[in-house]
């Protein structure tokens, strides 16, 4: 299974293969253009209420992991086709936050690679 999470801003690599963007907000500053995408799965990111609470503090980040971990389970659907997608092919996980350890796509990195 090929999965790896990236910043939206790093520069699109031959190895990316099907690029999704997981944040429920567009980033700050860039383009559909420039992001070049294949999807943006809205549903997959945090709720607003849960990323307003973490606010991209580490101290916060395995409470966070545990709290969207839970929402996720909601998303079974879209969790497995990213799965399948990944299973076929290289996926790519876009995120905006600057921290690149404590984020969302973190999580959903874990989750998806656990099949």
């Amino acid at each position: 299974m090929s999965v790896k999470a990236k910043r939206v801003y790093d520069s699109r690599e031959r190895g990316d293969g099907y690029r999704v963007l997981i944040d429920r907000v567009w980033p700050r500053g860039i383009s559909r253009q420039q992001a070049r995408l294949d999807d943006w799965a809205r549903e997959l990111a945090p709720s607003a209420e849960l990323r307003k609470w973490f606010n991209h503090e580490p101290q916060r980040f395995e409470e966070f992991r545990s709290r969207y971990r839970k929402e996720l389970r909601a998303r079974r659907e879209q969790l497995d086709e990213l799965r399948g997608r990944a299973r076929k092919g290289p996926v790519t996980l876009l995120y905006a936050a600057r921290d690149r350890e404590h984020n969302n796509a973190v999580v959903l990195e874990e989750l998806v690679r656990q099949s």
